[in-house]
């Protein structure tokens, strides 16, 4: 199946195609006019791809899912090095929510300290440093 086909099946563009098929998660054959032949197995590969990905891990994670992405990857029972990806992809998440709370709570502070009260203004056309009294453009 050529590209738009295998992009179509499986809900992805062509160019996450050719990114996969670029840091080796995909292969392809040419046809005699340079166009991309996928396999039908394909199919399932990107698939499995676009499962472990919409979970919250990056292609260099789903590396470790090589050997198994062919398969039903949903029903099959995880291994401990596809266990420890995951834990770890979910501690650097974790970690990025946590400083992005942090940040949220430091400028929710900073708006409260220049605007008062912040629940009362949310909606207006509030800026940090701006006057508030000043009427919009």
């Amino acid at each position: 199946m050529r590209i738009g086909d295998l992009a179509r099946a499986t809900g992805t563009t062509a160019r996450a195609l050719r990114h996969y098929e670029q840091v080796g998660l995909i292969c392809s054959e040419r046809a005699s006019n340079g166009y991309r032949i996928y396999d039908e197995r394909a199919v399932v590969r990107v698939r499995n791809i676009r499962y472990l990905l919409s979970a919250g891990l990056v292609l260099d994670d789903v590396r470790v899912f090589l050997p198994c992405l062919d398969g039903d990857l949903a029903a099959a029972p995880p291994s401990d090095k596809g266990l420890r990806v995951a834990l770890e992809r979910l501690a650097v998440l974790n970690e990025r929510i946590a400083a992005q709370t942090e940040a949220r709570a430091r400028l929710e502070a900073a708006l409260r300290e220049k605007t008062g009260d912040l629940e009362n203004r949310r909606g207006s056309d509030v800026t940090v440093g701006s006057n508030p009294t000043a009427s919009a453009p």
